[in-house]
This record gives structure tokens, sequence and C-alpha cells, in this order.
């Protein structure tokens, strides 16, 4: 007999989960909080773009989504640095023809859910989750426009929920599991970079532009519609917060020194300003991640993490990748799979939040540091010349299946061997020596 899932959430990790659980012959149904998003289709620009990278293309090969996907993404090859006086820097990402991929949020997550129902999923819009009973096995969901409830009793529930899960909620409630939220000091506001009137970009299409400003940035990621979706960093409070931008003088004044060739980029940039909303940033954690064989997290629900390594979808998309390869393992045995889902997952997203954090200094500070950009340059001319003896840290976060726990450990011993190479005092002028590369494999 097929056993019945339930999943709390059709966002994106919960709309190709349930893709990947009707494969496997399941009856799936999808209980969503939010009204159908295809019925209303954000346009680009009204929702945070995400970077699509290896470990999200691998995901989606599984199940075939990647064509499809394909279609909606834009490669983006290189960082360009824009500094206080509109000058420009650039780095590449890796390898030549390496990239990661502008993608909508919204145009993404349509194609997920529709896949999964083409693929059997039933999908049910504007049904709250507000209990679950573990023993049971049951989900209860209240309809956000009638306000009906109706429970639902299956053989799993998985929580695909988010960052504010009620599943997992749940879970700290009736079952004491651990769990810590940190808010950073920074917030996000998002603003759009209209496209010229023939439809072209008005900055280089395939590539993510950063304001680095030190302890703030801005960043902008390239639409299919020739438009920018840009996120501005800022403190909450204090120099160069959000807390000062209470005025349109003031907006406009510190737009046009901090930002200057971006500021004329954008006509009704104080519009915006207002209309869009100023929003918070957390991290959070939570073990176990499952409740038996009976209920599981995935994806933010289990390790909600700032958006600053662009890898937040990414690991939820290789959650369903690695449980899908768990269950093969076990047979579609639940209890033992989601066990060693729970301990494989956990230091793995703690990895990919520590690595999301330290991005955000490199991002917002670094970028702008011309010695910085030389130590990059040495680390991918060794990688090219010694590929098996040095994958450059984004590499491995960015284009590869390594673990993020392992990741985030070889980075550490790859940044102290680089502080001993930045040392030397001509490193600006002999970076490019055979000497600096005879030294590395030396210290390697």
């Amino acid at each position: 007999m097929k056993r019945n899932i339930t999943i709390a959430g059709a966002g994106l990790v919960g709309s190709l989960c349930a893709l990947y659980m009707s494969k496997r012959g399941f009856n799936v149904s999808v209980y969503e909080r939010r009204n159908d998003l295809r019925a209303e289709l954000i346009t680009a620009g009204k929702s945070i773009n995400l970077a699509l990278s290896e470990r999200g293309w691998s995901a989606l090969k599984k199940v075939g989504a990647d064509k499809d996907v394909k279609k909606i993404a834009i490669p983006m090859y290189k960082r360009i640095m824009h500094d206080s006086h509109g000058n420009l820097s650039e780095q590449a990402y890796g390898n030549p023809g390496q990239a990661i991929y502008s993608v909508s949020r919204a145009e993404l997550n349509a194609i997920m859910m529709e896949m999964a129902e083409k693929n059997g999923v039933n999908i049910h819009c504007n049904q709250k989750c507000i209990d679950i009973d573990f023993e049971k096995t049951s989900a209860t969901f209240e309809d956000t426009n009638t306000l009906r409830q109706k429970t639902v009793t299956s053989d799993l529930i998985i929580g695909a929920d988010g960052a504010f899960s009620a599943v997992r909620s749940q879970m700290i409630k009736r079952k004491r599991h651990q769990f810590s939220q940190h808010y950073i000091e920074h917030a996000y506001k998002e603003l759009l970079i209209p496209a010229n009137e023939d439809g072209t970009h008005k900055l280089e299409k395939n590539a993510l532009h950063i304001w680095p400003r030190g302890n703030f940035m801005l960043i902008a990621l390239p639409n299919l519609d020739g438009s920018y979706t840009c996120t501005l960093f800022a403190p909450f409070e204090g120099k160069d917060s959000f807390k000062e931008l209470c005025d349109r003088e003031r907006i406009q004044t510190y737009f046009k020194k901090v930002f200057p060739d971006f500021t004329t980029l954008l006509p009704d940039l104080t519009e915006q300003f207002f209309t869009n909303p100023t929003s918070s940033l957390a991290l959070m954690r939570t073990y176990p991640w499952h409740v038996n064989d009976k209920a599981l997290l995935i994806g933010d629900a289990a390790h909600a993490t700032a958006p600053f390594y662009g890898q937040g979808m990414n690991c939820g998309f290789e959650d369903c990748r690695v449980l899908d390869e768990l269950l093969d393992k076990y047979e579609n045995n639940f209890e033992n799979c989601f066990k060693e889902f729970s301990k494989v997952r956990k230091p793995d997203s703690d990895g990919m939040q520590d690595l999301s954090m330290q991005n955000f200094i490199v991002m917002r500070d670094k970028t702008a540091d011309p010695k910085f950009l030389i130590q990059k340059k040495v680390e991918q001319k060794f990688a090219q010349r010694y590929p098996d003896k040095w994958i450059p840290l984004y590499s491995i976060v960015s284009f590869t299946n390594i673990s993020y726990a392992d990741a985030w450990n070889i980075g550490m011993k790859q940044e102290k061997l680089m502080q001993t190479i930045m040392e030397n005092p001509n490193i600006t002028e002999i970076w490019d020596s055979d000497e600096i590369m005879e030294e590395m494999l030396r210290l390697i």
C-alpha cells in the first residue's frame, strides 16, 4: 500500500521535496499558508533573487527539473565591484565557464509547483498549519479565508514551512527539541533598477554587482526582463543605518555620497525606499530535525540562514537530494533514514551558516581591498596549476557537492596558509611568479 506524505509549505524546498517524494511512489499532499503564487505571479524585482549553484543544480537534475529552470536562469561569471567614485574592478567566481545563476524566486517556485502537480502531487493553498499530533501523525490546518479547520492524518509529516516553521514550533513545544534564533544587527531592503527603454540591462548582465562599503553594502542581480533586483544591507541603528535614513533629503544625500553611480540608475529611488519594507535577518538552528518516523524538517525550517553566500536555497535543495539517497540506502525505512539525515545534515547546515556570515564580511569589506583581490588571484592561479591540491573555498561551496562542514574546515586551513603567503612584503609585485607558487606548494 502506498504511503501518504503531508508536506507543510509549497515554497521552493517544499515543492521540490514533494516532487522527490512523488517520484518515489508516495501519495503526496502539500499545504501552503499563502495564496497560489502562480495565479498572481510576482514580477521580477518584487521578490529577492536567488543564486543557484552546483548543489542546487545537482538536486534539480536528479528529478529532471534542470532543463526548465535553465530557461529562467542568467549565468553570473564574476563579481563586479563598484567603489565610492564609480570605478569598477572584477573577480571571477571560478575557472573560465563556471558561473552561479540568478533566478527569480517566484518563477522558480512556479516551475517546481507545476512539476510536482504533473507528477501527481496535490497542492492546497491558503492552509495554515496550526497544530501537529506526532503520535497520530496528524496535522491540523486552518483555511485562511473561511477559518475552517481540518485535520489530515498521514504516514509522515514534512515541515518545509520556512524560517518560522509551525512544524518546528510543535517539535520544540511537544518534544523539547533544541532551538536557537540569532538576529544579526543588519537589515535589508530591496530596490529595483529598471531596464533600458529597449529592454536591455543598464549594467553588465552576466555578473553580480557589489557596492562594498565596510559595514554595509548593496548588491544587484540581473533579471531576464533587463531589470536588476538590488538589496541594500545596512545596520538597523547607528552610523549609515536604516534608522538614519528617515526622510527624502537624507536618503538622497546618503545615496549620492555612498553609491553615486547606483543613484543615477533609479529615477524613483526615494519612492522605492519608502514603499519597500525594511526586513530583518536571522540564523535559526534546531536539533534533532525529526520525530521518530513521524515527522521531519527540511530547508529553512531546519536551518534558516542569512543570504550572504547564496546557499539557503541550494542547501535546502541539497536536503532533498540527500534525503532521497538515504531513503534508497534504508529502503524507505523512515526512522533509520531520518536518524542519519539529522545526524549528517546538522553539521553541514551549521557550516553553511558559518560560511554565510563569513562571506558577509568578504562581500561588504574585503572585496574593496586590493590586497584581498590579489590573494584571490594567487589562489585561483595555484588552483589551476595544481587542481588536485587546491580548490578555493568559494569554488568548493559553489561548484562542488563537498559537504559544507568539510568546506568550512578546508577554508580555515587555506586562509591560515594564505595569510603566511600574503605576509611577503613584495606580494603585490610578485604574486604571479613561480616563486609564490613554489612557496604555496611547500607550505601545503
